[in-house]
């Protein structure tokens, strides 16, 4: 990895073998698959079967475990009986995209008659509620605003509302802010005072257990909704959770593993349009699909125009209509990817010769909807936090994106006086502030990264067990297999093996940037390894000795399979 000119080789990080005592508790399980098991948190028989056999019955928990469930849900149920004004005012990614697009589909089945959506404009309106939104809504005679994947960092914007009548519901999932609003009902897993036993939920999957706990009360009374009708949202759960970068452990997880399979078999006609844009089975996906390829071209509506294009994708009942969005949305999508392209390349420039802990680069005609974007590419290149700013009017408005050891939102909250709003998670956040507050920000942000050791700063790669190469079979890769849905807090499983053998080194691909490689490992069996990027790296070459991080993965052609591995990273051999 290149810094700044130079070379910074990785950090491996290798999970400790697990005890003798923790084997002896579980002897029925492999041991690799323990080991697994014991690297992501999973230490009683109740947490193992939860992760291994997700369960509808036993591991989704009750939505009126909310301390304000029942508020919430009786004050909406209200507002249906009476035909008063319901708005769902969501948020311009595909988690808040998706949120909305729940609760919009589930109270309209329910029998509300005047239901509106409002996702606010990124460019124009920025992240959650603003007062000219709240004033529109108040003049046009709203009764109960229902916020998703937003207002948790609303105070004013609440009061207002508010004070004019209008009962707010938050549903959200983001961390507290120094001043927190007063809503009629708050649902938001991350409240300290919160009672509701599982964290982690997305945007979209909290929308869904107020939709879980409105069903509940429809079924001891009215009956409008169909049985199992809240199961097909989890299509919009599974997008909402992965696209947000939520650990898929616990009831992520069996959210997840059941929306996979609501998507693999969805009624949405915009989602069937969609993946036949980018060429795609719907029977195939994944949670790689839903990361790389359905999150993108959703948040594209937001990042390059308005996210309504996306909302209609998911509620869009005509095929010719949905086939011309989803076409509208894969163009949207090619067009950031060149248009972020270009901002990376310009905002590389501006870090030649720098030596900062925290990057901050600038750009004056930098769309605010894709500068996310950029801070992310730089974070994940540079291994640092970064921000990247664009410009709004009187305002800078900022994304910021961080490494696992430096949470950037706490940082925004301990510099909060210089910001006129911001918001987010410990790896991810956004703000606004006038722009006569950048040299502060700048200087309190040099001053924090000074602090942040150097340590921290090395990019790191983790492994889940040292094996050797004849350890792996068709076994050990059902055992990754059974490890899906992968994501956050439960990646795909990697090895280690050190003493490598190369028997022979071929460059492949375009312009000859990857390498196929023929190894072997304390035995004459010769596996086959790809390395995506790996050509010109130092210790690959023919004969020679290395140490690999690896995945066991499938390469199939002609109707054959066969094992691979995947090399995720290199170094010279440590001993032969």
């Amino acid at each position: 990895m290149v810094y700044f000119g130079y070379t910074m080789q990785k950090k491996w990080v290798i999970a400790d073998p697990i005890s003798k005592e923790f084997r002896n508790k579980f002897p029925e399980i492999h041991p690799v698959i323990l080991q697994l098991l014991h690297n992501r948190g999973m230490r009683t028989q109740e947490q193992i079967d939860e992760f291994m056999n997700p369960d509808w019955g036993e591991d989704i928990h009750d939505p009126f475990l909310f301390r304000d469930m029942r508020k919430a849900v009786d004050r909406i149920r209200l507002a249906i009986w009476k035909g008063e004004s319901i708005v769902v005012y969501g948020d311009y990614d595909a988690d808040g995209v998706s949120a909305s697009a729940i609760l919009f589909e589930a109270l309209t089945a329910l029998g509300a008659k005047d239901v509106h959506v409002h996702l606010p404009h990124r460019e124009t309106e920025g992240y959650g509620l603003n007062i000219p939104a709240v004033k529109e809504l108040i003049k046009r005679k709203a009764n109960v605003i229902i916020t998703c994947d937003c207002g948790t960092s609303n105070w004013e914007e609440v009061a207002v509302a508010s004070k004019a009548g209008i009962d707010v519901i938050v549903t959200d999932h983001h961390h507290e802010p120094n001043q927190m609003p007063t809503p009629f009902a708050f649902l938001n897993p991350q409240l300290s005072k919160e009672t509701y036993p599982f964290k982690h939920l997305a945007g979209g999957g909290v929308a869904f257990k107020l939709i879980q706990g409105l069903a509940a009360e429809d079924r001891k009374k009215e009956k409008k909704l169909s049985e199992g009708f809240e199961k097909w949202l989890l299509d919009l759960v599974a997008i909402s959770t992965v696209t947000d970068m939520m650990p898929l452990v616990g009831e992520n997880r069996t959210l997840v593993h059941y929306g996979l399979v609501v998507l693999r078999k969805t009624k949405r006609i915009g989602l069937q349009a969609l993946m036949k844009t980018a060429r795609g089975r719907l029977e195939d996906i994944d949670t790689h699909t839903i990361g790389f390829q359905i999150g993108p071209r959703l948040n594209a509506a937001g990042r390059m125009d308005h996210a309504n294009t996306a909302f209609e994708l998911l509620i869009e009942r005509s095929s010719e209509v949905a086939a011309e969005i989803a076409e509208k949305l894969d163009t949207k999508n090619r067009e950031r990817q060149r248009l972020s392209e270009t901002m990376v390349k310009e905002a590389e420039k501006q870090l030649v010769g720098s030596d900062e802990r925290i990057l901050i680069v600038q750009g004056k005609e930098w769309p605010v909807g894709v500068i996310g974007l950029v801070a992310g590419r730089l974070s994940d290149r540079y291994h640092r936090p970064a921000f990247a700013l664009g410009e709004k009017g009187n305002d800078i408005v900022g994304s910021g994106r961080s490494v696992p050891s430096f949470d950037i939102t706490g940082a925004l909250a301990a510099n909060s006086d210089l910001f006129s709003r911001y918001g987010g998670h410990t790896q991810a956040c956004g703000f606004t502030m006038p722009k006569k507050h950048l040299k502060a920000f700048h200087a309190a942000f040099k001053k924090l990264g000074r602090k942040i050791p150097s340590k921290d700063l090395i990019p790191t790669e983790y492994a889940d067990a040292e094996i050797g190469l004849d350890d792996v079979n068709w076994k050990l890769y059902e055992v990754a297999e059974k490890f899906e849905p992968f994501g956050e807090n439960n990646p795909f499983p990697r090895f280690v093996a050190r003493g490598v053998e190369i028997v022979e080194c071929q460059k492949v691909g375009k312009d000859g940037k990857h390498l196929r490689l023929q190894v072997r490992h304390a035995s004459d069996l010769v596996r086959k390894v790809i390395a995506f990027g790996f050509s010109g790296h130092e210790a690959l070459t023919a004969g020679a000795k290395f140490d690999m991080m690896f995945e066991v993965s499938v390469n199939e052609w002609n109707g054959n399979r066969e094992l691979q591995l995947k090399l995720v990273d290199a170094r010279k051999a440590t001993h032969s």
